[in-house]
């Protein structure tokens, strides 16, 4: 159980128990910068900040939100993955790591395409503008996640040329961001929503924060899963690749700089997330310099 993983299997099972439920045969079902733990045979999913702390030390900040919004949208209806009703939800704190509790989801395997993908965006989107925004600046995640990421890089293993550049167009592109500010998913990629056998869900809100609709369709538009532009068009109010722009631009740095977290744990990852680096500061800077 040294391991972050087994430490993360370990803190679900034990807080769990504390909390009244044995878990007999704990799963881990994945390990990124957050680990996931089914705790079976219950049908509760943990999810544990592991690799998350690195860019976010308030971990319990975001854990936090991503409950209170996911619980106010399965009140009102939404196609997410609720919290766990066996369980308070939390978030807590188990052997010194956060972690919050969640109903199990059978999955089908299912992926989606572009058109559901962007329908699902814009039903959500439909019940998030019923809710409030969450507490909070513009944008503050990604923005926080950034600004965070060009202080510490090279602790992760990035270089620090690329590291110092992110800072310096980070607030180039700041005062580009503008838009009317409402409660987003945050994350709105394809591989955030999960083909159930109660249909498509969407899942990890953990990344949402008050902004723009725009930040979502640009998270929809910068997949590789699929077809982003198609995806955005499947929308109900898509916007075009030059009102997106700006948005875009923070989305390449703070996918980068998840990137060099996930390659500070993986070392097989190093290089891939060195170039998406890169790639990501020369495409920034193009833009910033036109």
């Amino acid at each position: 159980m040294s391991t972050p993983a087994g430490a993360a299997v370990a803190a679900a099972v034990a807080c769990a128990g504390r909390l009244g439920l044995t878990c007999a045969d704990p799963r881990l079902l994945s390990d990124g910068v957050n680990a996931v733990v089914h705790l079976a045979p219950a049908p509760v999913v943990a999810r544990v900040a592991t690799a998350t702390r690195l860019l976010r030390p308030d971990v319990s900040r975001t854990f936090g939100r991503e409950v209170a919004l996911a619980t106010a949208l399965t009140a009102a209806g939404a196609a997410v993955v609720p919290p766990s009703d066996l369980l308070p939800p939390g978030p807590h704190v188990q052997d010194g790591l956060v972690l919050s509790f969640w109903r199990f989801a059978e999955l089908t395997g299912e992926q989606p395409t572009a058109q559901v993908a962007g329908r699902a965006l814009g039903e959500l989107h439909e019940v998030l503008a019923s809710l409030p925004a969450p507490a909070g600046a513009f944008l503050d995640t990604p923005l926080e996640d950034v600004a965070v990421f060009a202080a510490t890089g090279a602790d992760l293993g990035a270089r620090p040329d690329h590291v110092e550049r992110v800072g310096a167009l980070l607030e180039a592109v700041r005062p580009r961001l503008t838009g009317p500010s409402g409660a987003l998913h945050g994350d709105a990629h394809p591989g955030n929503l999960l083909g159930t056998t109660t249909g498509w869900r969407w899942t990890d809100l953990e990344d949402t924060s008050p902004g723009p609709v725009g930040w979502d369709l640009a998270c929809l538009r910068s997949t590789g899963r699929l077809d982003g532009r198609a995806a955005v068009d499947a929308t109900p109010h898509p916007l075009s690749d030059a009102d997106l722009e700006p948005l875009l631009l923070l989305r390449l740095l703070h996918g980068a700089a998840w990137s060099q977290v996930v390659a500070s744990r993986d070392p097989g990852y190093r290089r891939q997330a060195d170039e998406r680096l890169a790639a990501a500061v020369a495409e920034v800077s193009r833009s910033v310099r036109g």
